[in-house]
């Protein structure tokens, strides 16, 4: 009798892990549809991110020249020790940013999401 139970218990497992999984294939699925029909949308917000982040790189250079300007203007120290203080600060800074950014972007990944960037990049990059 014990048996019967245990069997109706991996049976009931059974169907219920199936049904996860076929639901979850769904949602895949679904997610996979609206990628391919907004693709254009994702690789144009793709290359507005990318332009944004150039202009963004060209702002922290300006910021780094006039920071070295100042420190040059306020202390009596050396240009090296300036610029060693700059490379400090934005290896402090840089440090704290992967630490979360990697935390961030860590996680489980479908197979299908690796599929779907690469084939994204493919596109943006021009390659077939």
């Amino acid at each position: 009798m014990d048996k019967s139970k245990s069997g109706k218990f991996a049976n009931t497992a059974s169907r219920i892990s199936a049904i996860a999984s076929s639901v979850m294939d769904l949602h895949v699925r679904i997610a996979l549809q609206e990628v391919d029909r907004e693709k254009r949308r994702l690789i144009s917000g793709g290359i507005f991110l990318t332009i944004g982040a150039i202009l963004l790189l060209l702002v922290l250079i300006c910021i780094h020249i006039i920071s070295y300007l100042t420190l040059s203007k306020l202390n009596n120290w050396s240009s090296e020790y300036n610029l060693l203080l700059i490379i400090f600060i934005d290896l402090f800074l840089a440090g704290i940013s992967l630490k979360l950014g990697g935390k961030l972007a860590k996680g489980p990944y479908l197979p299908q999401t690796f599929e779907g960037l690469g084939k994204t990049t493919k596109a943006v990059l021009g390659k077939k």
